[in-house]
């Protein structure tokens, strides 16, 4: 497959470069001293799973690429917009472009831009991020996506997708409910990305204090409802489930907000916890969980002020 990840870093990085290790023909975009540094010295993986340095095809525009059969989306969710805007080239010959991104509005967002055929739904689990430049830090084992076509047409490049992930030894899943599954990890997510980030500690020190734990709970918990509110058929012992989940989660794990706001970067949290009071208040839902959190990450949104 020809197979384009538009953003190298914790995401795009990790599983573009499995899915070239396992033979695939992958086009990475990048920018910056990222952008020069893979150029320079190929993309360094760092993970437990096996590190390797690749050379790879690098570019900083989606036009120098050209139509590919997959986009693996996961820019930034500020970025969103302009990258979504900027891969039509990419897509010029039926190709497909599925959003592995951290919120739970994308899909509307690219099918708005780029119409509905070509958006598929995604969500990617692991623990990464862009430790230097050039380089991809994987933490942990967890390594997993999870995607699905919203039409039936787009069935048969998500079965040849699902085919090469497991080539490459990649933990896929191709969902026949991908929406609900975006909202699961969503609601997960918010709650990491709230606790580590607004106490500033890894989910090790999360998970053993009294306070934060229940923070994380009830950030979570308001999603839920959220969610429910909204149709989407999040289980009844989702929480339940999902604080184990959280106890058997590395301890030195943090959310990828959680690294942007120690490197002083912008952050994602009006499209998490802000999104969240949004969307609730919108619904006539109180979250004041997610709400107080994203009002004390206010002052960081756009990364000028140090924590």
């Amino acid at each position: 497959m020809k197979i384009a990840a538009i953003g190298t870093g914790g995401v795009g990085g990790y599983f573009g470069a499995r899915l070239q290790q396992a033979g695939e023909e992958v086009f990475f975009l990048a920018r910056g001293r990222h952008l020069a540094a893979i150029r320079e010295k190929g993309l360094r993986l760092e993970s437990p799973l096996g590190s390797a340095t690749l050379k790879v095809k690098v570019y900083e525009r989606p036009e120098e690429i050209g139509p590919v059969d997959v986009v693996l989306f996961a820019v930034k969710l500020w970025d969103t917009r302009a990258a979504a805007e900027s891969i039509r080239p990419l897509l010029a010959d039926g190709g497909v472009v599925i959003p592995f991104q951290n919120g739970v509005e994308s899909i509307e967002m690219l099918r708005g831009i780029l119409g509905t055929r070509p958006v598929m739904g995604g969500s990617a689990y692991i623990a990464s991020r862009i430790s230097a430049p050039g380089v991809v830090e994987h933490i942990g084992q967890m390594q997993r996506l999870q995607f699905g076509a919203l039409l039936a047409e787009q069935r048969p490049l998500a079965e040849r997708l699902l085919a090469a992930c497991k080539k490459a030894g990649i933990n896929a899943e191709l969902s026949e409910d991908v929406v609900r599954n975006i909202w699961e990890k969503f609601a997960f997510l918010v709650a990491v990305s709230s606790a580590t980030a607004v106490a500033r500690a890894p989910l090790g020190v999360v998970r053993a204090d009294p306070d934060l734990r229940r923070l994380f709970e009830q950030a979570m918990r308001e999603t839920w409802t959220l969610a429910r509110a909204r149709g989407i058929p999040l289980a009844d012992d989702f929480i339940e489930t999902r604080m184990k989940h959280m106890d058997s989660l590395p301890a030195e794990m943090k959310a990828s907000m959680a690294h942007d706001l120690e490197a002083g970067g912008k952050l994602e949290a009006p499209w998490l916890c802000g999104a969240v009071a949004r969307m609730a208040r919108e619904v006539g839902l109180e979250a004041p969980v997610n709400a107080t959190v994203f009002a004390a990450l206010k002052p960081y949104l756009d990364g000028k002020q140090n924590p």
